[in-house]
């Protein structure tokens, strides 16, 4: 078993950030194992999306054009097994999203595929993959095996891995969707109540506050120093809770991924 995929994700017309930066985080799994590095794009408009992921490292372009754009986690499921069956991937990356949520485990448990979640590491150890993810309230880095599992399938922390610079001439290939029996319907989008020009999971340097700031009349000192010295403002949970700053620039576990 051989090769690296990346199943690509969009909305609304456009291609998600987390997709470049599993293209990233696979380049690097490519420099690893020397194993070719394939991306799947998923939807009615698939070759729309096709000049979006032609970045340098990507060997292969895969459109599966016979299904809705919208996202649908059973049409998902059953492309990527499709896709697994017919390649044979030794790795498989997906984000670690809203989406993923909805299949990847799923898709995993039903197959038998080595799998880990929220992964932020990728190593190869001889011929297998290792991912390190956090454990125990991201106290400690866990190293996870897989052994006797020929297909590995992770979902990428977002903001983990930088995009990858440079173009690419990747051949391009259609692939047949199976047929699917759907479970749910997508109606439409609602957008998420705005929340400025807040970007903590974009931020190069965070300033982040907990309780130790004492009272909620001392947030304002800690936002001047953040805008002093060119840092997004974050906080933890208690102080989002407490209504002393937006949900928006909370952080950590229950809040928003910073990149590293």
């Amino acid at each position: 078993m051989a090769g690296i995929l990346v199943v690509a994700e969009h909305r609304q017309g456009e291609l998600r950030p987390v997709t470049q930066e599993l293209i990233a985080a696979a380049v690097a799994a490519k420099a690893a194992s020397g194993e070719t590095l394939t991306v799947a794009v998923i939807g009615k408009d698939a070759s729309a999306f096709v000049p979006g992921v032609q970045v340098a490292g990507v060997d292969e372009i895969v459109t599966v054009s016979g299904v809705d754009n919208d996202f649908d986690p059973d049409t998902y499921e059953a492309v990527v097994k499709a896709l697994i069956d017919a390649r044979q991937p030794g790795l498989v990356l997906l984000g670690h999203t809203v989406d993923t949520l909805g299949y990847a485990a799923a898709l995993a448990a039903r197959n038998g595929y080595g799998f880990s979640t929220d992964v932020y590491g990728i190593a190869r150890d001889g011929s297998d993959w290792v991912a390190t993810r956090s454990g125990y309230g991201q106290k400690v880095n866990v190293e996870v095996d897989f052994p006797g599992r020929s297909t590995v399938v992770l979902t990428v922390r977002p903001g983990t891995f930088k995009p990858v610079e440079g173009s690419a001439s990747a051949t391009v290939s259609e692939f047949a969707a199976p047929a699917v029996s759907r479970r749910s319907e997508h109606l439409k989008f609602e957008e998420a109540a705005a929340s400025g020009d807040i970007d903590i999971p974009g931020a190069e340097f965070i300033l982040s506050i907990g309780r130790g700031v004492g009272e909620e009349d001392n947030v304002e000192e800690f936002k001047e120093l953040a805008e002093a010295v060119g840092a997004e403002l974050g906080c933890s949970r208690p102080i989002a809770d407490s209504g002393w700053l937006p949900k928006a620039r909370q952080v950590g576990q229950s809040g928003k991924t910073a990149a590293n």
